[in-house]
């Protein structure tokens, strides 16, 4: 007789910073499908200044599904931004015990976000798999041509998972069409075409603001990229915050988004073109 075979686990994680309206958006729309929400903040920034925790635990979260994992400790003072960023990735999977070795690890940034559907008798045929996402930028229906398909959610098994940074930064899906003769380069990869949406920026001026002086991307945390009027400017022009000669395009909000926004636009209707 066939045993009962137990199904493998979706444990899906992030680093956090403060977003959470984005957070609950991407619960909303996961929580049928992912079995763990790993949510790991720093009390302190990637620059190092102390930020404090900002994690909201909502009364319609399901407390069997959340795993909050907060740093207080200071990062070293030796350490760089992308360094730090490093360490509270992988502080994740020091704390992922709760996993057995066959569990599904998905990392995301927070506005990265599955196809829910995918996640139904999930299987990953390779080591690595990648979920190439549409991307949006400023408002869920504003299209950034230029950069999707976005490489966003990575996922491995827990037993294939040495170092979440590493599968981050890394496992890439240009490294499939390297020769075999490039052993430097992971190329058992599984790619998961129009598998999701990264909602970037979906923000206030002031957070967005915040965002660049804070985050791992230094360069743009000066007043050149990072002022008020210059992001506010970007934003009504519908053009990239990075001066690279992007223009984005409104597109219908329809079913090939997330059913959740969709079915609650009035909500998010300060987001909504």
């Amino acid at each position: 007789m066939i045993g009962f075979m137990k199904k493998n686990k979706l444990i899906d994680c992030i680093t956090f910073f403060d977003n959470n309206y984005m957070f609950d958006i991407r619960y909303k729309i996961l929580e049928n499908q992912i079995d763990y929400f790993v949510i790991c903040e720093s009390k302190f920034d990637h620059k190092g200044d102390e930020k404090g925790k900002k994690f909201l635990f909502r009364d319609d979260f399901d407390p069997k599904k959340i795993k909050y994992l907060y740093m207080e400790e200071p990062f070293p003072k030796n350490t760089n931004r992308w360094e730090n960023q490093a360490i509270q990735r992988d502080f994740i999977l020091k704390n992922l015990d709760f996993a057995n070795s066959e569990d599904y690890i998905f990392f995301s940034d927070p506005d990265e976000i599955i196809k829910p559907e995918i996640l139904i008798n999930f299987q990953l045929e390779k080591k690595y798999g990648i979920f190439l996402h549409k991307c949006f930028n400023y408002k869920f229906n504003l299209f950034n041509s230029y950069e999707t398909p976005w490489e966003g959610t990575r996922v491995a098994k827990k037993k294939n998972l040495q170092s979440i940074d590493y599968m981050r930064q890394k496992v890439l899906a240009k490294n499939v069409k390297y020769s075999f003769l490039r052993i430097d380069k992971e190329k058992n990869i599984q790619l998961f075409e129009n598998a999701g949406w990264h909602f970037n920026n979906i923000l206030t001026y002031e957070e967005i603001s915040l965002k660049l002086k804070t985050f791992a991307h230094e360069e743009f945390s000066g007043d050149k990229f990072s002022s008020l009027e210059k992001i506010k400017k970007r934003i009504e022009m519908r053009s990239d915050l990075y001066d690279r000669g992007h223009n984005y395009t409104e597109v219908k909000l329809d079913d090939s988004f997330p059913k959740y926004i969709v079915d609650n636009r009035s909500k998010f209707k300060k987001f909504i073109l």
